[in-house]
């Protein structure tokens, strides 16, 4: 069962939206795919975010777009109840 969440969910899956390049943010404390939908969600309602892509064995977010700041992608990390823990950009590929 997911203890983040307590939603139940004891599968792992990850939400993948094609992205060439884009943003890669380290996001804690997700362990479902309740988890990931959640902070998908919550990121893609930022204003000129075009994509995201979450690994949840990692914790790995990649978000592409364009005209969003870190402190709007952390927010909305928050905002699903997790925490950002660091930032780097992604070449594109």
């Amino acid at each position: 069962m997911c203890t983040a969440c307590a939603c139940g969910t004891a599968d792992s899956v990850s939400a993948q939206v094609e992205t060439s390049g884009g943003t890669a943010y380290q996001v804690s404390g997700m362990t479902c795919g309740h988890c990931v939908s959640s902070v998908s969600a919550e990121i893609g309602k930022v204003g000129g975010v075009t994509g995201v892509q979450v690994d949840l064995a990692s914790g790995a977010v990649t978000v592409s777009g364009a005209g969003f700041s870190d402190e709007e992608i952390r927010a909305a990390v928050e905002q699903a109840g997790y925490a950002l823990v660091e930032t780097s950009p992604v070449g594109a590929s």
